[in-house]
């Protein structure tokens, strides 16, 4: 399970949210069975959406973040309900590229630096919403921050991290993301910018036993502080045979009989989580009926 706050300052003018996803970054690397590179990579981006889904209103709503860049990992896609409960999928999760110039994880080189992130919010709707914006670093967090920014007009700051150990495990991983409200003079956003210039990495926080309370009263520091809400998040995946069944029906007759044809049956596999539905030629008649 990881842990997701919500706070907002006592003067109105900064709205926060920090999570710490270590437990949902190590599962999405179990199912994936991603390399380094890709399990921080995804990590990222799980926590962004997670702390996005807890962003919006309706009990039945979702978000979907994905990115579609230039880079080896090829797709990167994560889903949140309202509650912050994430899942996430990635084309190919083994990508083996050098370190960066820092000698850290090449995150931006594995994504890429060029393409878009597209955020589609299912808010119960005739149709969902749906932003897009340019990938600027490939980065995940700075991206994030750039779609607040041009496709919701916010003034936002994302950061995000993921500390992968040796065996691949996650030693840490979470983030956070501030808004500034509509009312928030430049003194505010003066302080912020003092705060962010002299707080450790988000890993390196989280590494050393920061809660995410500790690390948003860290960014917001000189701040009253009020926490709003505290939850625990967790890789979730919500496929079912139902679902799965309904799935078969909307691609038709036609391709259901094909597949009794040539394979005599068929296996569906969840993205997302990796569970297999197995569905024998009966199964399909029926449908098909």
């Amino acid at each position: 399970m990881g842990n997701m706050i919500r706070a907002i300052t006592s003067d109105g003018s900064i709205v926060a949210f920090a999570v710490d996803s270590k437990d949902i970054a190590n599962k999405a690397s179990q199912v994936h069975k991603s390399s380094a590179v890709v399990t921080a990579a995804l990590g990222r981006l799980l926590s962004a959406t997670s702390m996005m889904g807890i962003m919006l209103k309706g009990e039945d709503d979702s978000v979907t973040v994905r990115i579609d860049a230039d880079g080896p990992a090829g797709t990167l896609i994560a889903v949140s309900d309202s509650i912050g409960n994430v899942r996430g999928y990635v084309s190919n999760p083994v990508v083996e590229i050098p370190l960066n110039e820092f000698g850290k994880l090449d995150v931006s080189g594995a994504v890429g630096r060029s393409g878009s992130i597209y955020v589609i919010k299912d808010l119960n709707l005739k149709q969902p919403y749906s932003g897009q914006t340019p990938i600027i670093s490939g980065e995940i967090a700075e991206d994030i921050t750039n779609y607040f920014a041009r496709s919701e007009q916010i003034p936002t700051i994302c950061s995000l991290g993921v500390l992968v150990d040796r065996d691949l495990s996650v030693k840490a991983s979470g983030g956070f993301i501030v808004q500034l409200l509509p009312f928030a003079d430049k003194s505010v956003i003066d302080r912020l910018e003092q705060n962010l210039k002299n707080i450790p990495t988000v890993t390196a926080m989280l590494d050393n036993q920061a809660t995410p309370e500790k690390l948003l009263r860290r960014v917001l520091e000189g701040f009253e502080v009020e926490i709003m809400a505290e939850t625990q998040v967790e890789y979730l995946c919500d496929c079912s045979r139902d679902r799965v069944e309904r799935a078969l029906l909307s691609i038709g007759a036609q391709e259901l009989n094909a597949m009794i044809a040539e394979q005599h049956g068929a296996q569906v596999c969840c993205h997302f989580c990796g569970k297999e539905y197995n569905f024998t030629e009966d199964n399909l008649l029926l449908l098909i009926k």
